[in-house]
């Protein structure tokens, strides 16, 4: 039995003008619907994990406005558990030339609405529940998170 150890992660809620930036990726035949969010590799700080994955998978900058939420979360297909830090974040600029992570089909940007009646296209139940801690607030100050 291998011992256990949580995976950690980022994600990031951008808004612009009441649409949400999502990505598509295929998991087991199914497309499925996330926000830009991946994990934080070696020597890298939450902040710059959430800017770099946002990027590699959307193809957009982005600059991060606040944290949203930590979530624990088990994945009942797997039972691996991630932390996840769920960040806050305003679109800069884009770079459609930009090629996306192979994983990835594509970026698309979805009203709240849009989004929570697909709820089979959920990566899973934090994609909704981000979002919406999201319009809830409060948004906490990037300084909570002590890089």
């Amino acid at each position: 039995m291998r011992p256990w150890q949580p995976h950690i992660t980022v994600a990031t809620v951008i808004e612009d003008n009441g649409r949400f930036l999502f990505v598509e990726e295929t998991k087991n035949g199914k497309r499925l619907l996330n926000q830009p969010a991946g994990h934080l590799e070696a020597n890298e700080t939450l902040r710059e994990a959430a800017i770099r994955e946002t990027l590699e998978e959307t193809a957009w900058d982005v600059e991060l406005t606040g944290v949203v939420g930590i979530y624990l979360y088990t994945a009942p297909s797997n039972g691996v558990t991630y932390q996840r830090v769920c960040f806050a974040a305003r679109p800069g600029k884009h770079h459609p030339e930009r090629e996306l992570d192979t994983d990835i089909d594509g970026a698309l940007w979805l009203t709240r609405e849009e989004l929570a009646s697909q709820p089979e296209r959920w990566r899973s139940e934090l994609v909704l529940q981000c979002l919406d801690d999201y319009l809830a607030g409060p948004i906490h100050s990037l300084d909570v998170v002590r890089d």
